[in-house]
Order: C-alpha cells, then sequence, then structure tokens
C-alpha cells in the first residue's frame, strides 16, 4: 500500500500529473485553444505572434499560482474540519 504522506514528504506526489483529460468538455476546449492558436499563428506577424505567447505565458503562470493558491486554501479548509470534527467541537451549540 502507497504511503502518501511518505511521498508527499518527497515530492513524490504531483497531482497534477495523475489528472488524465478524458472529459470531453476538456478536449474539446483545448483542441479549439489548438486551433485558434494556429489561425493566430497564419494570421499574425512574427513579432505579433511572439507578443500573444508572451501574454499566453504570463497567463498561464498567473493560472497557475491562483491553481496552487486555491489548492493552500482548500487544503488549510480540509484541516480545520478534521480539527473540529475531532476536537468534538463541531456538537450542535444552541
Amino acid at each position: 500500500m502507497k504511503i502518501i504522506l511518505e511521498d508527499f514528504y518527497y515530492e513524490k506526489l504531483h497531482p497534477n500529473e495523475l489528472i488524465k483529460p478524458n472529459n470531453p468538455e476538456i478536449l474539446e476546449l483545448s483542441q479549439k485553444v489548438m486551433e485558434a492558436s494556429q489561425q493566430l499563428k497564419k494570421n499574425l506577424t512574427v513579432q505579433e505572434f511572439q507578443k500573444v505567447e508572451k501574454f499566453l505565458d504570463l497567463q498561464t503562470e498567473l493560472n497557475a499560482l491562483q491553481a496552487a493558491l486555491s489548492f493552500i486554501q482548500g487544503y488549510k479548509i480540509g484541516a480545520l474540519k478534521m480539527i473540529e470534527v475531532f476536537s468534538g467541537e463541531s456538537e450542535a451549540k444552541e
């Protein structure tokens, strides 16, 4: 049996690598993004397309940071829930 905490400690746990994009919506959206990128590349000058790529790289970086912060916040909320459950503080306070 795998020990998740040990993998987490040794930085062997990478949740984003476990995601399999088999959701039809994700696959369709990914295809649309690729097609739009190809259209831009065909219709823009090299310099214009490089600016678009730079913008998209910055947007991707921002999205990654926001996703990490959301993950951390969700983890904290989950931990607080567990503390509440195990401390008995979730009993009705009427």
